[in-house]
């Protein structure tokens, strides 16, 4: 990790406040966020789990927790998030059929018992929190044998817009996002077994670097750096940045990069007699599973 500790640390209240006045138009601006809910949905294709309880942490307008409820029809579905605007917003996704679960909370604060959940699914959360304590968090609540499955911005991400607004001051414009060997080190330090990450980049392509900055504010995600420049940008700056952004457009378009790390960890067996350790799935075989299944004609 940078040693500019700055660039990482986060400010939980106004993550929240970000994310509570996103709440409306999140969906409508999401569609990396989707694509990437269903990218690791999908992995979970390849793991033989039965959960009865399943936690969807960072759940935000509750898509992956409705989609959840479809692929596991008969365990309890839990949507967390930090955010209660977001949480009444999910609240649609649900139906009467298949119903969820709404918890407001800190990731780092589970309101929940020591192993009392089956599987976790976090989609593009670990980024607006301390990596260790959610991981402390939810090595505590899994049970023996349980499944952590989550996704995250790795440190590539956004880097044109980082890059630009570089040359325009000192400030943090954009976090700095935790490599992926970081995390696996975390989830080994926190008791999780058998870890295994990769790294998959995305690009979106915008006319204009106004665009980048609308997506980012609809999906709630605002600087909260610690060492950001407080007050508004000024147009002069703006104007800097926008022009340094110019060095990356290629065929009339502005690319944003995102990085995310993929990655899925065991709670170990110990604390169960009898028990198998869980079988670890190689990074090659996801990978070679993920493309036969993409490669399927319907």
């Amino acid at each position: 990790m940078s040693d500019d500790i700055g660039a990482y640390a986060l400010e939980p209240a106004r993550v929240r406040r970000s994310f509570d006045r996103a709440a409306k138009t999140y969906d409508g601006a999401a569609v990396l966020h989707a694509e990437v809910r269903e990218n690791l949905l999908e992995r979970l294709q390849l793991v033989a789990l039965v959960p009865r309880v399943v936690l969807d942490a960072g759940a935000g307008t509750g898509h992956g927790s409705r989609a959840l409820k479809r692929r596991y029809p008969k365990a309890q579905i839990v949507a967390l998030d930090s955010s209660r605007q977001m949480l009444t917003v999910a609240g649609r996704q649900q139906s009467w059929l298949r119903p969820f679960d709404r918890v407001c909370a800190d990731a780092g604060l589970l309101p929940l018992r020591d192993g009392s959940v089956d599987l976790i699914v976090s989609n593009l959360m670990l980024q607006w929190c301390d990596p260790d304590a959610v991981f402390a968090e939810f090595r505590r609540v899994l049970r023996p044998q349980g499944l952590l499955s989550f996704s995250a911005f790795g440190p590539d991400t956004l880097r044109e817009l980082r890059t630009a607004w570089g040359q325009v001051d000192t400030h943090s414009h954009v976090h700095q996002f935790i490599d992926m060997h970081d995390l696996g080190d975390a989830l080994v330090r926190n008791g999780f077994a058998a870890p295994v990450l990769d790294v998959e980049r995305f690009t979106l392509q915008y006319l204009d670097v106004r665009k980048v900055a609308a997506d980012l504010k609809a999906t709630g995600a605002h600087n909260s750096t610690a060492a950001r420049a407080r007050g508004l940008t000024s147009p002069r700056k703006f104007a800097a940045m926008q022009a340094a952004y110019e060095q990356f457009r290629q065929d009339g378009r502005l690319p944003a990069t995102y990085e995310v790390v993929f990655a899925h960890a065991w709670a170990p067996a110990h604390a169960a007699r009898g028990l198998k350790e869980p079988t670890s799935v190689s990074l090659e075989e996801i990978k070679r599973e993920l493309r036969a299944r993409r490669n399927k004609v319907p």
